[in-house]
């Protein structure tokens, strides 16, 4: 893809909106989230916008650790990759991205699905690699606590190599099925990979022979120092969240800096910050609506959201006062990430019930409201000063938000010329412009030949 197209990818957390309260908005589904057909269409409306890719985050539990959790924020949703490879039957172009966590899965399994995925797909799957930083999920799976936040990465490190070479464990040739020989794959092109290392022991071959796209696209999501360092070293595309054109243009500077010393080139790294954006007749229509959606929202919720992000029980201090000291970063286990961004609120001054609100709005992108023009405007200033190479669409009411953009907005920016009118050819890597990565296997043969 070339840089005067931006990447559009729409996003959804919560199948009614990024808002936490978005399930009680009159006009939000109901029980149909569980149904396909509602997801079906969703797609269907972003796939003739010509969106890139859809987005569907996840985590492996419900937040029932909170007064609110279950009551009021349970979040039921249908399981991702289950969701995605029925899509991927009613699709022809976009691409299909989601979460698998690697502290709470198994290489092997996770290198077979994405595969299958891909190949079902025809080469437009996407994994965002997550190290999961919720109590919540920790129990599921056998542990009272969330693993440490430094020994997390050092094991989605170790994961994600193991699930590359898994990918590469058949050869681009190896798959014969030559019926008149008897040969159904070459020997020669099939390879163990014998990983033995600190987290993991794993023989290998995978079982689905390599992808269409060699890997799948690889995608991470926070903003961390040990989260930007991972995904500088191993990921294609990165989610970020910040305020500002001049934020995004420093936070490109110092990702470029990370690239550099890992050896790659800025352009084989695509920086997706998130928004939210509203479409309306004015600006201050767009308010309207979000403020609407604030409305919804019981204090209790916004307390133990932020209570959550912080790491402490603020349901303990006065929700008209100043948040208390918060952790250091460097010994929080949580998502650092997610405390950052509540330290940057904390040195505006706002209340703990203030900060509180502005956290159950998609958490803590910035908003974008206005008319069509005006949302239009922003991004492509964004685009053009090298802030973002694209952006992560979080609406807050669906599928409402959705269509709207997908109607609305893109004409728009494809009338600029800075959004595509078409699909281009290939994979979600070849629209993404990003290379297909040599099978390892292959290139040390080659290399071997060449010494010998």
């Amino acid at each position: 893809m070339a840089r005067d197209h931006m990447i559009l990818s729409a996003f959804f957390f919560n199948p009614q909106g990024d808002h936490r309260m978005s399930w009680r908005h009159p006009r939000a589904p109901g029980r149909e989230v569980l149904d396909f057909e509602f997801y079906r269409d969703l797609v269907q409306a972003a796939e003739r916008a010509r969106i890139d890719t859809i987005f569907v985050a996840d985590h492996v539990s419900i937040w029932d650790s909170v007064k609110s959790g279950v009551a009021h924020y349970a979040n039921a949703r249908l399981e991702p990759l289950t969701l995605l490879s029925a899509l991927a039957s009613v699709t022809k172009h976009i691409g299909l991205i989601t979460t698998a966590s690697s502290s709470y899965s198994e290489p092997y399994n996770v290198a077979r699905m994405f595969a299958s995925l891909d190949h079902i797909s025809k080469g437009r799957a996407s994994w965002n690699v997550v190290t999961s930083a919720m109590d919540e999920e920790a129990r599921n799976f056998g542990r009272d606590g969330n693993i440490e936040h430094a020994f997390r990465y050092e094991r989605a490190a170790e994961f994600l190599d193991i699930v590359k070479a898994l990918w590469d464990s058949w050869e681009d040739e190896a798959l014969l099925i030559d019926k008149a020989s008897g040969h159904f794959a070459d020997p020669d092109k099939v390879h163990p990979i014998d990983h033995k290392g600190k987290h993991f022991k794993v023989r290998g071959p995978l079982n689905v022979s390599r992808p269409p796209q060699g890997h799948p696209l690889i995608v991470q999501a926070g903003s961390s120092e040990d989260g930007k360092n991972f995904a500088t070293a191993q990921a294609d595309a990165h989610f970020a969240i910040y305020s500002t054109k001049e934020d995004g243009i420093k936070y490109r500077q110092d990702i470029n800096e990370r690239l550099a010393r890992h050896g790659r080139r800025p352009e084989s790294f695509k920086i997706l910050p998130g928004i939210l954006p509203i479409v309306a007749a004015s600006e201050a229509e767009g308010r309207e609506k979000q403020e609407y959606l604030q409305t919804l929202l019981p204090d209790q919720v916004g307390i133990d959201l932020l209570s959550s992000w912080s790491g402490l029980d603020l349901s303990l201090f006065p929700p008209d006062g100043p948040l208390p000291p918060l952790p250091d970063e460097s010994t929080f286990n949580g998502g650092r990430t997610s405390l950052n961004r509540v330290k940057q609120w904390a040195k505006q001054n706002l209340s703990l019930r203030e900060i509180a609100r502005k956290l159950a709005n998609s958490g803590s992108v910035p908003t974008v409201a206005g008319t069509p023009v005006q949302i239009a405007d922003q991004l492509q200033d964004w685009f053009v000063s090298g802030a973002a190479d694209g952006f992560n669409l979080m609406f807050p009411l669906l599928p409402e938000d959705w269509v709207n953009f997908a109607e609305q907005v893109v004409p728009e920016l494809q009338r600029r010329g800075v959004f595509p009118t078409e699909y281009g050819p290939g994979t979600l890597r070849d629209r993404f412009g990003l290379a297909r990565p040599a099978n390892r296997f292959a290139e040390q043969r080659d290399n071997a030949r060449a010494v010998s």
